[in-house]
């Protein structure tokens, strides 16, 4: 269009556009945000606006959204993955005669948004990654807490290193160098970024900002440091520039100052049990494996009884990294199994927590300029209640008991307690637990609960609360947002603006009384400002000395000099009261920001708290029991449960869960395998339903709450410590990037055969069935075999190749269980208990009748095993075409046929030395029987 022939607005419009070119631009008209042309077509079709136009034509489409109102509509747009441009009104409309100055003030992003839909235990990661020859870094921040970690990967797999990370936490946005993701070879790898996909915002950012020369300079400006060493990141550069592209990317954007992100943390994954993004789905640790789900499936689920959003965050992210470090596990068990055992400190302390809201958010919220002044006293109150959690917790480390809450209590006056320990509700100075196990809850890693490792922050509340209002307004607009005594002028222009308002009921009160008007009024409206109305009626009573400002159908309305003074007067001060309310709300807001850092520390603190008082809750309410973790490669439950199925039987009076044991030892670290006690491979055989995916799942979630530091169901539970549990379970495909199911399998297999280690712990289920049965069964015997002779991996694996359960002859650390199951009359019954031997069948038939397949196909099926179980392949074959009328043709079988392999089970568990004549007549009889039939 021809710029001679837009409007001023218009001009404004397409000047913001020009530089925002990616991103709707939300363009604010007076008490609505307008959008134009072909971002006002989508955002129509998103929202389901009307589109309108600014001619007859319709040529100039448009829609608006009220500006209220606009953060729900915002909100939705940023979900769906847009990115929108703020452009704001720079001048007061009413100070400006001609065009008011507009300007682009902030761009939103999926990343960047603070959005009030997130659940509280969730995180809004905003993702960089880098790639340098063979090293890749990955930087998270969550905008909305602070949070701000970085790390790096080396070698040959760093791309898919680095990938699985960012497929493990999900950001919501990912930053990358332009032509990273373009779908070329990376680093004479395999394109590996299908763990991209699920990631819905990735945004191009210019090479030159992934380079060390801007992106480190950057890091040590923002956070006034001379070196990042510090902070971790020193040797780490492809972790410091992925940082670095994050922070320049919050500038950019316009974010603002952004006080609360102090520093950023270099994290290394080895640190932690690892766990890749196909483990976290396979176990449905924080989210359902299938879409739609309910969340009642997850782990998260099960264990969250936290008390705050912060302690909510801290049990999810650390079940996605949970603890390799045996101190910090144990400090953690200590604490639970203290806690646990008293039921009046704990509750205790789980209630001072009641009121505790979410103050990292908070925090973020302020720091983003974002808080408006009841977001600032529910920080206030959230302060508030800090007090009560730190004597909670002190009396709870000192081992006694007093009563909580109350402000005359002498702990909180800061007076000396009845044992001399001085009191006060600040920093835990000077007191000094008792030795013995008592200490455990303060002795948390890091010293989280130590004597000076609280701060209650009494000083930032008093500071709010004396200057916010009780109940403040929800917007500066409506005045009153600053407590009465905090600045005198303020509360002169207050009764100032309250005398005037005085004076004008008196003005309409002798008015009525000189003119006889008795419906006269005086009344305000933001245009006219103050008036005096009289109706149609009453029209001829005016004096002469009022001055006519408005003609309406019903009503004149008119003005005198002395409403005039007071009306300037008035409003003056109203305005002089906002500008004065706005400036102390920034110096409130300053000081605040000015204590971010021990915000965010006692949050954190807060978080550990209520983690632990949330295990201890939950062992002493079902009865779980500490495991021991130890430097060994031993795991061993006894009578052990899964958690969430056996919370989803109680919750729907299912029934109870069948407990089940286990025992692996893969050997100590240094030592010879031969050295080992128990077996370090399980072979697990038995029917579809009978419960082994479940066995293999729960021995998995049992390692993950041992190393968090939680309680487990089980009657006891010993555990050598893991360092990375793989899973291979369930059948998947690729379709968009031409990928079978067996080749996902097959992928994910050689990922585990590739990286695991003898302190590793591995779950494979039916490997090899998307192939022929040769093929498979060749495959699965291979792999068993170097689990068991290369690796030496605590492993569970589960299979229908009965044939494998020959290996347990051959291969000296491997162990045949099976699933049980009952055979009746009407079928069979799933015991779901694990016992020691090989499994005769599968009783496949059996579980799909129970699934409901017609009884033709049922009956046909049974016909066709019976032919199987008498003859070899070519045979079966020869049988089936003339029962069929069909020409022979070979079939595919096992390597051995299922009749004979459950004869030589049955001889090879019978106890010929405890055998009576009749008892071995009896076996012999049977086994006749099953050749005959």
């Amino acid at each position: 269009m021809d710029a001679g022939m837009l409007t001023p607005v218009m001009r404004q419009y397409f000047a913001a556009k020009e530089l925002y070119p990616d991103c709707l631009m939300f363009c604010r008209i007076g008490d609505f945000y307008e959008l134009f042309y072909d971002d006002a077509i989508l955002v129509a079709r998103e929202l389901q606006l009307t589109l309108t136009a600014r001619d007859r034509e319709k040529k100039q489409p448009m829609c608006g959204v009220p500006y209220h109102a606009a953060e729900v509509y915002i909100q939705r747009l940023l979900r769906k993955g847009y990115r929108i441009a703020l452009c704001e009104q720079m001048e007061d409309p009413k100070t400006v005669k001609g065009i008011v100055k507009r300007e682009v003030t902030r761009v939103l992003t999926p990343g960047t948004s603070m959005d009030p839909s997130l659940g509280a235990e969730q995180s809004n990661y905003l993702a960089s990654v880098q790639l340098k020859g063979s090293c890749a870094g990955v930087a998270l921040l969550d905008l909305s807490t602070g949070e701000f970690r970085a790390t790096e990967f080396t070698g040959p797999g760093a791309w898919a290193a680095a990938v699985d990370e960012l497929g493990r936490v999900r950001p919501v946005e990912l930053l990358y160098g332009s032509g990273l993701l373009g779908g070329v070879n990376l680093a004479g790898e395999p394109e590996t970024s299908a763990g991209l996909d699920a990631i819905r915002t990735k945004t191009a950012v210019d090479e030159w900002v992934f380079t060390a020369e801007y992106a480190v300079p950057l890091l040590r400006n923002h956070f006034k440091v001379f070196s990042l060493e510090g902070m971790g990141l020193g040797g780490h550069e492809a972790a410091a520039v992925a940082a670095g592209a994050l922070l320049h990317y919050i500038q950019k954007t316009k974010q603002g100052a952004v006080e609360h992100v102090d520093g950023v943390r270099y994290y290394e994954r080895s640190t932690c049990l690892e766990l890749d993004a196909v483990s976290v789905r396979n176990l449905e640790l924080v989210e359902p494996l299938f879409s739609g789900e309910s969340a009642q499936t997850t782990l998260f689920y099960t264990l969250d009884a936290c008390c705050t959003p912060m302690g909510k965050r801290l049990l999810r992210a650390t079940l996605l990294r949970p603890s390799n470090g045996l101190p910090e596990i144990e400090a953690r068990l200590e604490a639970v199994a203290e806690a646990c055992s008293r039921l009046r400190e704990r509750e205790a302390l789980r209630r001072s927590m009641d009121g505790v809201l979410d103050l990292e958010r908070l925090l973020g919220r302020v720091a983003l300029d974002s808080a408006g002044p009841r977001e600032v006293m529910a920080l206030a109150g959230t302060l508030g209640c800090l007090p009560g959690v730190v004597a909670a917790v002190r009396m709870f480390a000192a081992g006694r008991w007093q009563e909580l809450g109350k402000m005359a209590h002498p702990t909180l006056r800061g007076e000396a307690t009845k044992d001399g320990a001085p009191g006060g509700f600040g920093l835990i100075d000077g007191i000094k637990a008792p030795a013995g196990p008592s200490t455990a809850l303060r002795s948390a890693q890091d010293d989280r609960f130590s004597e000076n490792g609280f701060d209650a922050l009494e000083d930032l509340c008093g500071l709010v609360v004396g200057t916010i209002a009780e109940e403040p307004p929800v917007t500066f607009s409506d005045g009153g947002v600053i407590r009465a005594g905090v600045d005198a002028e303020l509360d002169e222009l207050r009764e100032l603006s309250r005398s005037g308002r005085q004076a004008l009921v008196a003005i309409e009160e002798r008015e009525r009384t000189r003119t006889g008007i008795g419906s006269l009024k005086v009344r305000f409206n933001s245009v006219f400002g103050y008036y005096l109305e009289v109706t149609k009626a009453n029209a001829k009573s005016v004096p002469a000395d009022y001055e006519r400002k408005q003609t309406l159908v019903n009503a004149e309305r008119f003005t005198t000099p002395e409403l005039k003074d007071y009306e300037a007067k008035i409003l003056t001060a109203q305005e002089r009261s906002g500008e004065i309310e706005r400036r102390i709300f920034a110096e409130l807001r300053a000081t605040l920001l000015a204590g971010a850092m021990r915000m965010r520390a006692t949050a954190k603190r807060v978080a550990e708290i209520d983690m632990l008082a949330c295990f201890a809750h939950l062992a002493a309410l079902r009865g779980w029991v500490k495991p021991t973790v130890e430097e060994s490669g031993v795991l061993e439950f006894v009578q052990a449960r899964h958690p969430v199925v056996e919370r989803r039987l109680e919750e729907s009076g299912g029934g109870r869960f069948v407990p089940n044991s286990l025992y692996l030892d893969a050997g100590s670290d240094g030592a010879s395998p031969d050295d080992a006690s128990g077996p370090a491979v399980m072979l697990i055989t038995g029917p579809n339903m009978g419960g082994k995916s479940t066995y293999l799942r729960q021995a998995a979630l049992l390692v993950v709450m041992a190393q968090c530091g939680c309680f487990v169901p089980a009657e006891r539970m010993r555990l050598g410590l893991v360092d990375r549990i793989y899973t291979r379970i369930g059948a998947s495909d690729n379709v968009a990037r031409g990928r079978s199911t067996f080749m996902v399998e097959m992928t994910e297999t050689a990922a585990i055969l590739n990286t695991a280690t003898s302190r590793s712990l591995v779950l494979l289920d039916e490997m090899g069935r998307g192939t022929a049965t040769y093929d498979g069964l060749s495959l699965a015997w291979a792999t068993v075999e170097h689990l068991h002779d290369r690796i030496g991996a605590r492993t569970l694996f589960a299979t229908h190749y009965h044939e494998l359960t020959l290996l347990a002859e051959r291969l000296t650390r491997l162990k045949n269980l099976r699933v049980t199951v009952k055979e009746t009359s009407t079928g069979i019954v799933f015991l779901h208990t694990v016992e020691a031997g090989p499994a005769s069948k599968s009783y496949g038939i059996e579980v799909a009748k129970l699934a409901g397949l017609p009884a033709v196909v049922i009956g046909r099926a049974r016909e066709v095993l019976k032919l199987h179980e008498k003859a070899e392949t070519q045979q079966v074959a020869s049988a089936l075409a003339a029962s069929s009328g069909e020409t022979a043709r070979p079939l595919q079988m096992t390597m051995f046929t299922p009749l004979s392999q459950r004869i030589v089970d049955r001889l090879e568990a019978a106890d010929v030395d405890e055998m009576t004549p009749r008892e071995a007549l009896n076996l012999l009889a049977e086994l006749q029987r099953e050749l005959k039939n």
